[in-house]
């Protein structure tokens, strides 16, 4: 299980959980992260976060909100903390 450390969240992200109303939690997207379940990643960005695992490097996830308004989970490369934001904020 990857180590979040402590977590933060853009105004972005947090008004697109506040328009999705009771249908996405963030410690849904968050526990799926950490489980090393990547989301919307294509096969080239899970092998990079596999090895980014190994190495001690950034890790990245992609979700889509039911909303259809995408999120980016990021866990920095020293595991001191995870992000929850919008692509448009990174």
């Amino acid at each position: 299980m990857l180590a979040l450390g402590k977590v933060y969240a853009s105004i972005g992200a947090i008004a697109a959980f506040a328009e999705a109303l009771d249908f996405d939690s963030p410690d849904t997207y968050l526990a799926r992260h950490a489980n090393g379940d990547w989301g919307d990643l294509d096969d080239h960005d899970r092998k990079a976060n596999e090895y980014a695992l190994k190495h001690g490097l950034r890790i990245l996830s992609v979700y889509k909100l039911q909303s259809g308004v995408v999120i980016w989970v990021v866990t920095e490369s020293d595991r001191s903390s995870t992000t929850i934001l919008l692509p448009s904020e990174y």
